[in-house]
């Protein structure tokens, strides 16, 4: 099955943007999850493939949104100019929108490409649309938009984050654990550790707005002072900000005890993600 559309597919523009969007670097962190999830609970063969595909047009879709003008207003993504700044805010918002709905192609085609079970197929997909949605993703980002400029508090900006970021990167694990035929202790193993990376992740992307290059972060930085944004920085201030960061990577990564060997790779991407630099 073909995900990425091609440049010369019609209609030309959208395709373009899509390619653009989804092709425009990143670090794959979702997919990479659902990956070692999957390996990690005993998962053979490439089942998870095209639901890890799905992860990341997930995300980008996500981003895409987010910096539209009636959101985040940012002028540059992974070093280069954002979708609607190339290709117009309309073809921005139908690009995301394409990408959302060809999540949910990919999946349906992947689960009937591997003969993956009506219940398991259905269980897949209601995690991860309702990750997606207004309890997930979307409410997060209106929970952000709703208090820019206000005076926030430590709840209010774990909400945000959990559900904003974390929820994907939760729902990511989480997918890739039941493909793999994780056990219900597994699976929930995975799960404290997923809640707990999730908001780390996040932590360290307020962290790296106040003290990382605009170079290396590929976006300008101080963007979230300058929205008033509700961050944890803001909040509590930066060491104490790291602090939280590097606890709640200690807690998740005591919770992989179960996998043992298995859980090297999740560690690892745990201990990454407190000391990236973008």
């Amino acid at each position: 099955m073909k995900i990425v559309p091609n440049e010369r597919d019609y209609p030309p523009k959208l395709c373009k943007a899509m390619r653009y969007s989804i092709l425009n670097g990143g670090k794959r962190i979702r997919p990479i999850l659902a990956m070692a999830a999957f390996d990690a609970v005993g998962g053979k063969g490439d089942t998870i493939l095209p639901f890890a595909c799905a992860l990341e047009l997930i995300h980008t879709y996500s981003l895409i949104h987010d910096d539209l003008p009636a959101m985040d207003d940012d002028d540059f993504r992974r070093g280069k100019p954002t979708v609607h700044r190339v290709f117009g805010e309309a073809v921005a918002i139908l690009a995301g929108d394409g990408l959302l709905t060809g999540a949910f192609q990919t999946m349906s085609h992947g689960a009937l490409e591997h003969g993956i079970d009506l219940e398991m197929s259905m269980e897949i997909i209601r995690e991860i649309s309702q990750t997606a949605g207004f309890s997930g993703l979307v409410g997060g980002q209106v929970m952000d938009i709703e208090s820019e400029g206000r005076a926030a508090d430590l709840p209010t900006v774990e909400y945000i984050h959990t559900h904003k970021t974390g929820a994907l990167i939760l729902a990511s694990l989480r997918i890739g654990a039941k493909l793999g035929g994780a056990s219900s202790d597994k699976l929930e193993a995975i799960t404290r550790y997923g809640e707990r990376i999730g908001l780390a992740f996040q932590i360290v992307d307020d962290i790296l707005d106040v003290i990382g290059e605009s170079s290396t972060l590929g976006k300008e930085v101080g963007s979230d002072e300058a929205r008033k944004k509700a961050t944890y920085p803001g909040v509590v201030g930066i060491e104490e900000s790291k602090r939280l960061a590097e606890n709640l990577v200690k807690e998740a990564i005591a919770h992989l005890t179960i996998l043992e060997e298995k859980a090297e790779p999740l560690e690892e991407i745990a201990r990454y993600l407190v000391r990236r630099t973008s």
